[in-house]
């Protein structure tokens, strides 16, 4: 489901107006959350907003009636329209104001009109633009395939830059270390072999990278794992991972498929949107899914947030590269190449 809204212009000298991600697309709730006539207050880039629905369309504004800047949030949804809890300004679907209780009959200016911002609902997750984006919200390829299973794992809330959110996702190497027991073996790291990295129309893209896991999937067994690693935009992220049990079992392209986009509450906060795809262990329940991954995220957030500076160095003189980095590094170049400011250091 999609709503194209009637963008309002911000003024030039806002926070955090990095053009980069104002002009991308962010998730900011789960579909089924955001429910019909409740209005529910979220956060992206430094700026506080409003999501609700009537009659199934979903609307994104400022937190800001336009009168005295009272916080919309703190007012309801009546007869499908945004009542401010101050002066009572109604505001409609399209973000208009259609009643001034104090003056009911003069008809509300144009410029007495939300904020309103761009949505997608996709995924079973509301998106949003601040700006103007020019491409659609990146690709889940196993969404619509039926032989896959599909799973929302979180939110997980880091108080981390996003930015090195997704690097730690799309790196094979820390698995025998942060995922012991789990996604590696400490005792016997993975030798992670030459890899290239590519370009595409859909962001960058990796070669296979091969691993032992000993407790690779929601299975619990033994596997030997392949990762394609996609980065989509600069804070959406997916990977493939080819899974074959070590003993030999199992079917010959059982994929695992993990989704991850990252909202930017502000440089060094994040909330981290998650989803799997499994076309293996029909026997597998949710609470198997969930419960591997936030094993998994908490693991990762405890690194994250311990990493200094919080911010990214895109200059790649500030950190140590090594040959397993190759796609941190090309993402860092890919960053810098496109104007990146937010959270980059």
């Amino acid at each position: 489901m999609s709503t194209q809204s009637q963008t309002a212009e911000s003024p030039a000298n806002e926070p955090n107006r990095d053009p980069v991600l104002v002009d991308d697309w962010h998730v900011v709730a789960r579909a089924k959350d955001v429910w019909e006539g409740k209005i529910m207050k979220v956060r992206l880039l430094g700026e506080d907003l409003v999501v609700w629905r009537h009659e199934g369309r979903v609307m994104a504004w400022k937190d800001l009636c336009i009168h005295r800047g009272a916080r919309l949030s703190m007012g309801w949804v009546e007869n499908g329209e945004v009542v401010c809890p101050y002066h009572g300004w109604r505001y409609n679907c399209e973000g208009a104001c259609t009643l001034m209780p104090a003056h009911p009959d003069q008809t509300p200016s144009k410029k007495a009109h939300a904020i309103v911002h761009r949505v997608e609902e996709k995924y079973d997750w509301i998106w949003v633009s601040l700006g103007d984006p020019q491409h659609d919200v990146p690709p889940f390829w196993q969404w619509d395939d039926p032989a896959f299973r599909k799973f929302q794992a979180g939110p997980y809330y880091y108080r981390a830059n996003g930015f090195r959110t997704i690097e730690n996702f799309v790196d094979a190497s820390h698995f025998p270390y942060v995922h012991a027991g789990l996604n590696g073996v400490q005792a016997n790291p993975d030798v992670i072999k030459p890899y290239k990295v590519y370009r595409g129309e859909h962001g960058l893209y990796t070669d296979e990278i091969h691993v032992f896991q000993p407790f690779g999937d929601h299975r619990g067994r033994p596997v030997n794992s392949g990762y394609t690693y996609h980065c989509f935009r600069p804070l959406t992220a997916y990977f493939s991972k080819h899974t074959v049990l070590a003993d030999g079992t199992g079917g010959d392209d059982d994929r695992f498929c993990t989704f991850t986009t990252v909202q930017p509450v502000e440089e060094n906060e994040s909330v981290v949107w998650l989803g799997i795809a499994i076309n293996f262990g029909p026997e597998l329940t949710e609470k198997d899914i969930l419960e591997r991954q936030d094993q998994v995220f908490e693991q990762d957030r405890e690194i994250v947030e311990s990493q200094r500076p919080e911010k990214i160095p895109l200059d790649l003189r500030e950190e140590l590269h090594v040959r397993c980095d190759r796609l941190a590094v090309e993402y860092r170049k890919w960053l810098k190449e496109q104007g990146l400011t937010f959270g980059a250091a």
